[in-house]
């Protein structure tokens, strides 16, 4: 494939694996006869079939994802890595798999891994295989041209597997090898999720040369209140400002620097992290004594990653913009019949800038910037920019199914905030099935109405309370998917979680949507609490989506700040020449 305007100067992987996609060799996503109503414009999914690591590589982003080559559903049997490339991380070519099932060591699939690059610039894939006897085990992978830049074919050395199943792992729990990094006294480690001895941990494994590996005594961390905790990340962040760091520069975790061990537990179906120490000496990460307390070692009472629907989480460092970037898997939530229906399964979210907030204990994310160069219309807020009580007020000018929306709610007053017990600040998902969009409250529920039908039979609200407790306020942000669709099975939960902002000095909350087809994803005070939605209207069949701003609050919310923006469509995995390039050429701007 002859990829005219991609920019080799800058080449990024990422390997998105603890995920899986789809086929590229199924006709383009592009044109509107073959969209489906629920088919994104500008998320990153294959053309067909079922996905769930990413890496910087000369100036090229590379994605490679667990894929089903044969069919809409998971199936183990058939694990392959697909491959699509980009400059821009918005529009996307589509490769041939860069791993399939071939060998005795994967021969029931090729599971999730990373990609890391060596000191010669030579990428290597570590990966786990399911073998002949449906052992989990780790393997390599290695460039068959490295002068390719686009690494377009893989080859498996017959040395494989590099390290088999240890006598006190579960051979069925032993995968999730993440990208490897060189430590202070130049031996690489990487590490790797298992149940060792019935414990749920993730082990540090060291090696001189990248091909002889020796365990680590002591984890990274184990959890005894957790059985399996899958797909670890490890990586560094800055103690003060939003740059990111490679994993080498600052193995050490030295003056200025933390790291964040984030882990995704099957049972929950969520991502966890903690902000902590990491020493190279060792190899071990240490959580802060405050937050040993009151998170304790049970990794879901860690601090979410996202507190709707999102699984399998992994970030990359993209040198050629000094910042760390996470991906995450979004499945699909309606039926098994509906994705053999439609021929696909599952998306990725889109790209986001990570950093550490100013507190030093919480993640701040944000989509990437060159989502800007998706922005075609502007909208515009009818009715003026106060809401009354009850009020509804329609973003005009920009069709509702593509779109990014911002704004800022003020607050004038605190006084009329409901009481909330202590207790309850426990599960905020069940105090937003509790206190839905349209329970009126004191101060809040104010927010979006998005991928609303124009009867509002179907809507999906974004939105935020403001409670009072003993010691002060806090912010609430729900999303409510219980009127998103009239469609039969079709899973409509309500999300929930609370947003650490100092609601009473600043008299303001922040909300950013970005809003394609069939998800929504949602950005609460500059990114400190993120929550992804899947919804599936009925009504996209016949008829257009609307955005509105409501308020179901005892009093008037202000909206100060109001940028909404129609995106148009981007080009993923359509297959065609010069369709990535540093300008972020797309497709012409279909709405649908």
């Amino acid at each position: 494939m002859a990829l005219a305007g991609l920019p080799l100067a800058v080449f990024a992987i990422a390997v998105h694996f603890c995920l899986v996609f789809s086929s590229s060799s199924s006709p383009p996503v592009c044109p509107a006869n073959a969209r489906h109503r629920d088919r994104t414009a500008y998320h990153f999914q294959p053309a067909k079939n079922w996905q769930n690591g990413p890496v910087y590589y000369n100036g090229v982003y590379h994605l490679f994802y667990q894929y089903n080559p044969h069919g809409a559903l998971w199936d183990v049997g058939n694990l392959s890595w697909g491959h699509s490339v980009s400059g821009d991380l918005v529009n996307w070519a589509a490769l041939d798999n860069a791993l399939d099932p071939t060998a005795p060591f994967d021969a029931n699939g090729c599971a999730s891994g990373s990609v890391t690059i060596l000191p010669d610039g030579v990428p290597v894939i570590m990966y786990s295989g399911i073998d002949a006897h449906r052992r989990q085990v780790q393997n390599v992978a290695f460039p068959k041209n490295p002068h390719d830049p686009l690494l377009r074919e893989w080859t498996k050395p017959g040395y494989n597997p590099l390290i088999s199943v240890p006598a006190d792992v579960s051979p069925e729990n032993f995968r999730d090898p993440t990208t490897a990094w060189l430590g202070r006294d130049g031996l690489w480690r990487f590490a790797i999720s298992a149940v060792a001895d019935g414990v749920g941990a993730t082990l540090v494994y060291r090696s001189a040369d990248f091909l002889r590996w020796e365990r680590n005594a002591a984890p990274l961390h184990a959890s005894r209140d957790a059985v399996m905790a899958e797909c670890p990340d490890l990586f560094p962040v800055a103690e003060h400002g939003a740059d990111g760091l490679d994993l080498d520069a600052s193995a050490s975790g030295g003056a200025g620097v933390r790291h964040v061990l984030k882990v995704s537990m099957p049972d929950t179906l969520e991502d966890y992290y903690m902000v902590g120490r990491y020493d190279d000496a060792d190899d071990t990460f240490t959580v802060p004594p405050d937050d040993q307390h009151t998170h304790g070692d049970d990794y879901r009472r860690w601090r979410r990653i996202d507190h709707g629907h999102i699984y399998a989480s992994k970030t990359f460092y993209d040198a050629g913009k000094r910042r760390r970037v996470l991906w995450a898997w979004v499945n699909e939530s309606d039926s098994e019949a509906d994705d053999v229906a439609k021929g696909w399964s599952g998306l990725q979210s889109f790209p986001r800038a990570v950093w550490l907030d100013e507190g030093g204990r919480q993640l701040v994310q944000w989509p990437v910037e060159e989502i800007e160069t998706l922005r075609r219309k502007r909208g515009v807020l009818l009715g003026g920019n106060e809401v009354e009580a009850g009020g509804l007020r329609e973003i005009g000018g920009i069709a509702g199914s593509q779109a990014d929306v911002e704004a800022v709610f003020e607050i004038a007053s605190l006084a009329g905030a409901d009481r909330l017990e202590p207790h309850r600040l426990d599960d905020p998902d069940a105090l937003c099935g509790e206190k839905g969009a349209a329970v009126h409250g004191g101060i809040g529920p104010f927010g979006l109405l998005v991928m609303a039908s124009g009867d509002l039979r179907e809507r999906t609200a974004v939105f935020f309370r403001v409670f009072r407790l003993s010691h002060g306020y806090k912010v609430l942000m729900c999303t409510d998917l219980t009127r998103s669709s009239t469609r039969a099975g079709v899973y409509k939960p309500s999300h929930g979680g609370f947003v650490d902002i100092d609601v009473e000095k600043d008299k303001a909350i922040s909300l950013r949507t970005l809003i394609d087809h069939s998800i929504v994803e949602s950005f609460a005070g500059g990114g400190r609490t993120c929550m992804t939605a899947r919804v599936y209207p009925k009504h996209v069949a016949t008829s257009g989506s609307h955005i509105y701003v409501f308020n179901n609050a005892s009093d008037a919310v202000k909206v100060s700040k109001l940028e909404a923006w129609e995106l148009a469509m981007a080009s993923v995995n359509a297959g065609d020449d010069g369709l990535i390039s540093s300008s972020g050429s797309v497709c012409a701007a279909q709405v649908q």
